[in-house]
């Protein structure tokens, strides 16, 4: 039976509401205006995944227990995480994030890139306070290898040349690094096992790419049941693993039809749809969620050398709902 996000974050729910606390408290500020941006952003958090990975691995490995080194992890991923989404609404424009108005709709971009400032600078004191190196350096680890994986997309994109492991090394950089630093930081928080610690990643990794592959399938699935219109990664031009499938396995003329889609009409609603029927018609979509599968496996395999516990299993729920989830 698949585990709802609502069921896996029961088993850490007091971990929750500890960490929101701390989490409130790392952003506060004497400057009025701060303060009313931060609440803001607290008030419109997510499913809040990122902490519930650092927890539930910290768990796992702890007898079912976290630490102050834990929450600190928890919160410092949180800062630079939210730092670096609102730098992003910045850099894509963007007015809206998870149904609510972006920093830089409300406020402008001038303020939401010195607020995003802001709270990469209260994760960077959060750390180095509290000497906390190993947590700060595999966090860091992971923003430098978002901003690499963001240029790489864009070089890429531009000419609309990304092969299939071109795209894997974008999306294991620019997603997959920060679930990876979650599992890594949780694990660091308890551990000082590096063998642990590494093991961790790679699997915070892998779920970080299963869940970006079913992203990619979402894009031509059912607007309706996934709450957001699809097509929008070609007419963002962004050359997701169905795609890259569909452009090097058809025939040529098709091939280049796509593409010719993609580079020059991918505002106009019909070519949109037409390029979605070409990738869905070559088995692009089937393929994607073959290599999601396998790397799901692969996920749970590196879990299985771990004791069982209901940290465990809450783990295994999340990656069962990455693969699974409908939005």
């Amino acid at each position: 039976m698949v585990m709802s996000v609502k069921e896996i974050k029961a088993s850490v729910s007091d971990e929750m509401i500890t960490f929101e606390q701390k989490f409130k408290d790392s952003m506060k500020s004497d400057v009025p205006l701060l303060d009313k941006i931060t609440h803001y952003i607290i008030k419109r958090k997510g499913k809040q995944m990122r902490p519930m990975f650092v927890f539930l691995t910290a768990k796992m490995l702890n007898q079912g227990k976290v630490n102050e080194k834990t929450y600190r992890a928890a919160s410092l991923i949180e800062l630079l995480h939210t730092a670096t989404l609102v730098h992003d609404d910045v850099v894509d424009d963007a007015n809206e994030r998870r149904g609510f108005f972006s920093v830089n709709a409300i406020w402008k971009n001038k303020i939401a890139v010195l607020v995003g400032d802001y709270l990469l600078s209260q994760g960077l004191l959060l750390s180095v306070d509290h000497e906390e190196f190993e947590l700060l350096k595999i966090v860091s680890t992971a923003v430098k290898e978002m901003s690499e994986g963001e240029l790489l997309q864009i070089e890429k994109s531009r000419l609309l040349d990304i092969t299939e492991d071109v795209y894997f090394e974008v999306i294991q950089k620019k997603t997959a690094s920060l679930i990876a630093s979650c599992c890594a930081a949780g694990a660091a928080s308890v551990s000082t096992d590096k063998k642990t610690i590494s093991k961790l990643k790679r699997f915070g990794e892998l779920v970080g790419l299963a869940f970006q592959i079913k992203d990619d399938i979402f894009d031509y699935g059912n607007a309706d049941k996934i709450g957001k219109p699809t097509g929008n990664d070609i007419r963002e031009q962004k050359m997701t693993l169905p795609l890259i499938y569909a452009i090097n396995n058809t025939p040529k003329a098709v091939s280049k039809e796509l593409i010719n889609i993609v580079k020059n009409h991918n505002e106009e609603k019909r070519y949109v749809k037409h390029a979605i029927k070409i990738v869905v018609n070559s088995g692009g979509i089937e393929y994607a969620k073959k290599r999601m599968l396998e790397i799901q496996k692969q996920a749970v395999e590196i879990l299985n050398d771990f004791e069982d516990n209901a940290a465990k299993n809450a783990l295994l729920g999340l990656v069962e709902y990455t693969v699974t989830r409908e939005k």
